[in-house]
């Protein structure tokens, strides 16, 4: 998802969780706990979404997302490869772990066509 549209569904997040809380003090209890509810599945999605399978520096970076949605490039080192492999249920691409022994750090990096 672009930036801006994390921002704009974030926003719109807060909102509802805003909304909710001005309901619940204003009595009505059902809807602002609904809309409170709601507000907040959107902005955790908005914060989960960002981070699937990417390193913060690549986040921090902006850089567009490999073919698979995680590293542009295959992590050098201190990261190693490991036996783990798996098939991204939504992309279909197959991810490789890569792991950096010192930190536990894991990132991955798409490999092979789907």
């Amino acid at each position: 998802m672009a930036n801006s549209v994390r921002v704009v569904v974030g926003l719109l997040g807060v909102g509802l969780m805003i909304g909710g809380l001005v309901g619940v003090a204003t009595g009505a209890w059902a809807d602002g706990l609904w809309s409170i509810v709601a507000g907040a599945v959107v902005v955790v999605a908005v914060v989960l979404e960002r981070s699937r399978y990417r390193s913060e520096a690549a986040e921090r970076s902006d850089a567009a997302p490999g073919p698979g949605g995680g590293e542009p490039s295959a992590p050098q080192a201190p990261f190693r490869p490991t036996d783990e492999v798996f098939v991204d249920p939504t992309s279909g691409h197959r991810l490789r772990v890569y792991l950096n022994p010192a930190t536990g750090e894991r990132r991955y990096h798409a490999e092979g066509e789907r």
